[in-house]
């Protein structure tokens, strides 16, 4: 990078718009992390002569450095004008109950996404029972994907220039916040200018371009003004970026006027008309089946039962009743690739003609050649509950290759009119066409071409169908389609044209709409030689119409035509005139114009839709939109909130987003369903007569029966909620006698009910009532407690733990010599194991070094969760493993060769996915058998408990998937060596002892992390007033915007370093220099070094420390210069800690 260029133009990741990054002070656009600890939330109301506002300013945008000035200006104004004035940057605050007790909410400099979907359905019902709203300069860099938001502060921020003198023309002298201005306000401050601003503002002031540089609105610039809105007030002013702003006097009058503007005397809460945001706790998501054999699609019939449909042909049904899975059919499928039996629905008259549909890949047809997908009806015998295989009907059928993969398609769903639709992928390779469009036009080669498929007109592959069925099984054509019957070179049955692979689809019953998702191509970075990158969709259709690909993807961007054979290009495609000139083609050439996808999304971050989508891995589906009053009032029914929203998902991302749209169907906005439930790839949903929520998830797997996938039901409870009880232990094991504390204090009631308390300990020991009680087991043995936690009400939870007593868990330490927080590429690692057990004795006495398990692994990254659950994959495992050392297994089976029965090896390969296995081998264990391996009868275990029986198996299976252990001394020195990419060297010890009587064996282990010795600017553990910015791509600095910023890094050993290094920039023009201190402790602690920082550093710089320092410590690197001003001192990126020899 040249570091001269810092006026560059940085790219605003809103909707494309540019804007000068570097002008005196630092953009809006710049990240900041933010945390924040549980709001307390004051019952108590203020009285009715006392005003009280609420002053917000999170940021997760820009932070300027004049918020605690502005807060600071308001509690004294307050003081002053005799109202309350509360601060908060915790968003918790935006609860209704909170909300209720402000006349005001003021929007100090907020910055970026601050609230979550409650809380904005929070303050939408404050504003709408008449609460006010004050925003302060960057107010309007805040919510940019909140169209309400967007209507109440009055504009978006869209750039600014430097920081200069500028005039406003007053407009209207009338309002509060202005009565006290001059006609021409002539002030300092930064000048933002504005997009997406909404005509019903009432301006006060105009910013005069002609009186400063930079502007972009022209001569209708509009910088203070208010408005009604949506049953509240709402005032806006542009000033307020410096601190200096909130010691103006004229400044502070303005501000106190627009405050006083839109105060609420009183909230009337019966004019609100957003729902309340249902509390995640209220929805109780009940796994009824686990184990399923990858599960394609489902349909709830009216009785309450579920069928659902298994790729490798099984027809399944749940009975709610009996709690029961009953296969009620096996389709002979062919499985090879994506195909299988992969659609499934019930008729709309069900209840009277008992017609099921599948979509299936028959294992044979007529004929060899016959490969065609087949789209049936059969009747169901709900007496019996089975399909009669004798009844089918076939209604269409789908040729499809079958010499290679992928996409299949095979949803299907009906509208209001009784018409059935079914999705069919585009039978397309993908995999020759560098993630982009698959159009390879050479001979022999239309497999790979989705122009043959997707974007011809006479063929129904990578299409959504639209039919009506009729009752000789056969079916007609809608009025409406894309084309009509009789069109030469065109398939009438053709809705939807131009798909890739529909997995999944649903019709809105009241508008006829057609959703679906849309798996995109997998290119992550755009080509100007090929095209776009891929996107995933959802799309929606309000007539039929043609949706693009292979010629376009997402909001319509095209690619190029491409001649395979020497990989040159053409021409891009255009939307508005498609031609589809592949010589595979046996359709129309001029196609229907290309529609625009309904919400898209790449690989990478989404521009458009924001973090809410995600990134990484994407597999775009769409579920039903929800009608409350379609369904009766039942207790589980979803609550009125979801009244009109799409349940869109995505499969890969685990996520479930309600979409909120116009009446006419326009995007609004998507939120999050149930953020903290972890979802396993949901592939179908479908609400039930009730108003609750079916779903079915395939597992984390491709191609197997995953342990994770699963059917379930998710309801919604309006009444009195199951408190959740908590029980923690001071200890879980140890000799007899053992004392333990227990402790309740963590169970909840989410409805505020008092709770009682019952603990059962076992082993005859009395019952206890109290929250935290303390009991002495004084016989060895395993006592399994009990919590149960009941509200007043008489609802009730339980948790348990089992405590062990006549084994003490032994002790396992890693002792290092030298630095403990860094390795030192070349600098060996000096280390020593102890292990010591109250039974087994010491290393060396009684334990042997083979018994000690030690191992030294790089890993990349320093996640302090990643490094945990990389020792517990070492560790894990260790309890069946010594086991089946103390039992009479080894008799018989040996970890990788054949014995009198096999191999645990061989066993773990056998077993391998299966999700039943655990419980099945363990009972086996325990109970003896045998003719699974061979003649030889496998002994019984009857003194093993079922928990020692399942560790046992756990181990054996877990040899499938074990990597080698790298196994070291348990003292001795590790060389480190330089690596490609930062991370930590792990080390780890573990010991499994020998048990003791009645108690097995007990784990533990160390783990110890040496980081790299470089630390990025971006992974501090805490900071204030820094903003970390990627100044180049990937390469994040640390921003101080004022003296007294700083960076803190925690747990941070100096020993044996001699001096600090890292590369700063301050150019002249922009930051104001300084000096960079290094800190023990505090930002004020003692010193360990320090460098001065000249304006126009440009390089690495090199802080030696002043005394040699032992010891961990928090580590503080303070920015410094007290006359800086309002410039940002300077910044730095990677940190280097040097070692002495």
């Amino acid at each position: 990078m040249n570091l001269i260029k810092l006026n560059f133009w940085i790219g605003r990741r809103k909707k494309g718009v540019l804007l000068a990054l570097w002008a005196v002070c630092l953009p809006a656009t710049l990240l900041v992390a933010q945390t924040t600890k549980k709001v307390a939330v004051k019952t108590a109301s203020p009285s009715a002569s006392t005003k009280r506002i609420l002053v917000f300013s999170k940021t997760s945008g820009f932070r300027h450095a004049s918020i605690p000035a502005g807060k600071k200006a308001l509690l004294k104004l307050g003081k002053e004008r005799g109202f309350l004035v509360d601060t908060t940057e915790n968003a918790a605050a935006f609860e209704e109950s909170n909300l209720k007790r402000y006349n005001a909410v003021v929007f100090l400099s907020t910055t970026g996404t601050i609230l979550d979907a409650s809380q904005k359905a929070a303050f939408e019902r404050y504003i709408q029972a008449g609460g006010g709203y004050a925003g302060i300069h960057a107010a309007a860099d805040t919510e940019h994907d909140w169209p309400w938001y967007n209507q109440l502060v009055g504009a978006y921020f869209l750039s600014h220039p430097q920081q200069q003198n500028a005039e406003i023309e007053i407009l209207d002298s009338s309002h509060p916040s202005t009565k006290m201005l001059p006609k021409r306000w002539k002030r300092y401050d930064e000048w933002y200018n504005y997009k997406s601003i909404v005509p019903e503002i009432k301006v006060l002031g105009n910013l005069d371009e002609k009186t400063y540089k930079g502007g972009k609105n022209g001569d209708n610039h509009p910088f203070i003004w208010h408005r009604d809105f949506d049953g509240g007030k709402s005032f806006y002013t542009g000033g307020g970026h410096t601190d200096e702003s909130f010691s103006d006097t004229l400044f502070l009058q303005h501000i106190m006027g627009g405050i006083e503007s839109v105060w609420s005397s009183q909230l009337d809460y019966k004019k609100a008309h957003t729902h309340p945001y249902p509390e995640e706790n209220r929805f109780v998501h009940e796994v009824l089946k686990a184990g399923l054999d990858e599960p394609t699609e489902l349909a709830v019939l009216d009785n309450g039962k579920v069928l659902f449909a298994e790729r490798k042909g099984a027809l399944k049904l749940y009975d709610p009743g009996k709690k029961t899975i009953k296969t009620v059919a096996n389709f002979p499928v062919y499985t090879k690739f994506e195909y299988g039996l992969m659609g499934l629905n019930i008729d709309p008259d069900f209840r009277q003609n008992k017609w099921i549909y599948v979509y299936y890949s028959p294992s044979t047809g007529n004929t060899p050649a016959d490969t065609a997908q087949h789209l049936s009806r059969f009747v169901y015998d709900e007496g019996r509950d089975t399909v009669m295989m004798n009844t089918e009907k076939v209604l269409l059928t789908v040729p499809v290759k079958r010499t290679g993969c992928c996409h299949t398609g095979g949803s299907i769903a009906w509208d209001r009119k009784g018409n059935l639709y079914l999705s069919t992928g585009d039978d397309t390779n993908p995999f020759n066409s560098n993630g982009f469009a698959p159009m390879d036009e050479r001979a022999e080669r239309s497999g790979w071409d989705a122009r043959y498929t997707s974007a011809n007109t006479n063929d129904l592959r990578g299409k959504i169908l639209r039919i009506h069925p009729e009752p000789n099984g056969t079916y007609t054509i809608p009025e409406g389609n894309l084309f009509a019957a009789g069109t030469e070179k065109a398939r009438p049955e053709i809705y939807v044209m131009g798909n890739r692979n529909p997995y999944r689809i649903a019709v809105d019953q009241r508008t006829n709409y057609l959703y679906w998702g849309e798996v995109g191509p997998d290119a992550g970075q755009n080509s100007e030689q090929f095209g776009p990158r891929g996107h995933d969709e959802v799309n929606q259709a309000r007539k039929a119409g043609n949706f693009g690909w292979p010629l376009f993807v997402a909001d319509n961007r095209p690619y190029r035509a491409r001649s395979f054979g020497d990989s040159t290009t053409k021409a891009l495609f255009d939307p508005a005139k498609p031609i589809n000139d592949s010589p595979h083609n046996t359709g129309l050439k001029e196609l229907p114009a290309a529609q625009k996808a309904f919400i898209y999304y790449p690989y990478a971050d989404s521009p458009e839709f924001g973090p809410i989508v995600g990134k990484g891995a994407r597999n775009a589906m769409a579920g039903s939109v929800y009608y409350y009053d379609d369904y009766p009032e039942t207790a589980v029914k979803f609550p009125r909130y979801y009244d009109g929203k799409l349940f869109a998902y995505d499969w890969t991302r685990d996520w479930i987003h309600p979409v909120t749209m116009n009446p006419n169907g326009d995007y609004v906005s998507m939120e999050t369903f149930m953020p903290n439930t972890k979802f396993s790839h949901v592939i179908d949903m479908q609400f039930a007569k009730d108003g609750s929520l079916y779903t079915i998830e395939y597992g984390q797997q491709w191609f197997t029966a995953n342990a994770d996938a699963r059917l379930s039901r998710i309801t919604y409870n309006t009444g009195n909620r199951k408190p959740v009880a908590k029980a923690l232990a001071s200890k879980l094991n140890g000799a007899a006698p053992l004392t333990v504390k227990f402790d309740a204090r963590e169970s909840i009631d989410y409805d505020g009910d008092a709770l009682t308390y019952d603990w059962n300990f076992g082993g005859g020991i009395p019952r206890q009532k109290t929250v935290t009680p303390s009991v002495t087991f004084q016989k060895p043995g395993t006592y399994p407690v009990t919590l149960k936690v009941s509200d007043r009400l008489g609802n009730s939870a339980t948790t348990n733990l089992t405590i062990k007593v006549g084994n003490a868990e032994p002790q396992v330490e890693i002792v290092l010599k030298g630095n403990k927080t860094f390795y030192f590429p070349d600098q060996p690692i000096t280390y020593a194991v102890n292990v010591s057990d109250k039974e087994d004795g010491k290393i060396q006495q009684g334990i042997t070094e083979d018994e000690v398990t030690v191992t030294i692994d790089y890993l990349e990254g320093f996640d302090k969760t990643m490094l945990a659950q990389g020792h517990q994959a070492n560790t894990g495992a260790s309890t069946g493993k010594r086991l089946i050392d103390l039992s009479d297994c080894k008799a018989c089976h040996t970890v990788d060769k054949k014995s009198v029965g096999p191999s645990y090896m061989d066993v773990a390969k056998k077993y391998r996915g299966n999700a039943q296995a655990e419980r099945k081998l363990a009972s086996k264990v325990i109970a003896g058998g045998g003719g699974v391996w061979g003649e030889q009868a496998m002994s019984a275990h009857p003194q093993l408990k079922e928990e020692e029986a399942l560790d046992m198996v756990r181990y054996i299976l877990s040899l499938a998937s074990r990597k080698p252990v790298n196994r070291q001394p348990v003292a001795g020195q590790y060389k480190p060596v330089s690596q490609k990419k930062d991370g930590s060297y792990v080390l780890t010890a573990s010991y499994t002892d020998k048990g003791n009587g009645l108690i097995g064996p007990l784990t533990n282990s160390s783990t110890l992390a040496l980081r790299s010795p470089y630390l990025e600017a971006g992974a501090a553990d805490g900071k204030s007033e820094v903003v970390v910015y990627e100044i180049t791509p990937k390469v994040p600095y640390a921003i101080g915007l004022k003296s007294g910023s700083y960076l803190l890094y925690k747990g941070i050993d100096l020993t044996s370093v001699k001096e600090i290094t890292t590369s700063v920039i301050a150019s002249k023009e922009r930051f104001a220099g300084g000096v960079l201190a290094v800190h023990l402790d505090s930002p004020t602690g003692p010193l360990v070094g320090e460098v001065a920082v000249p304006q126009d550093n440009k390089g690495e710089l090199k802080i030696p420390l002043r005394q040699e320092m032992t010891g961990i410590h928090p580590l503080y690197f303070v920015f410094k210069n007290p006359s800086a001003g309002q410039k940002p001192l300077f910044a730095f990126n990677k940190i280097n800690f040097l070692a002495s020899n």
